[in-house]
């Protein structure tokens, strides 16, 4: 995490303790567990992304050790039109650059949405 001090202790302080509940570790585990079934769907995923060439915003932490910054790129072998952003945040992204991130959101949203007509 580049700049800790943007980060709210409250941010992991909520998370451990949601995640301390009881019944959680099965939960969790389980999810772990079942990731693979998430991998075995990326060629599905992938053809998707190829073949309809969807708009595609992709915005994360370089540092992130999860979401590796190979991970956004690969998005667009898929769709060379895929716009990436890689911020300087690690994997808490959200907290640390949340603004930045909003901005970035809105403005590919603001391109990419079909304009509606106003209504009177």
């Amino acid at each position: 995490m580049p700049n800790p001090e943007r980060l709210s202790p409250d941010a992991w302080t909520i998370d451990s303790a949601l995640l301390a509940r009881p019944g959680n570790d099965e939960i969790q585990l389980d999810l772990f567990g079942d990731y693979q079934s998430n991998v075995a769907l990326y060629p599905e995923f992938q053809e998707y992304i190829r073949t309809r060439r969807p708009p595609l915003l992709a915005v994360w932490g370089r540092t992130d050790p999860f979401f590796l910054p190979a991970g956004a790129e690969a998005f667009k072998r898929d769709n060379p039109g895929a716009e990436i952003h890689l911020l300087d945040a690690g994997h808490f992204a959200l907290e640390s650059q949340g603004p930045e991130i909003a901005g970035i959101i809105r403005d590919f949203l603001a391109r990419k949405l079909p304009k509606q007509a106003s209504v009177h």
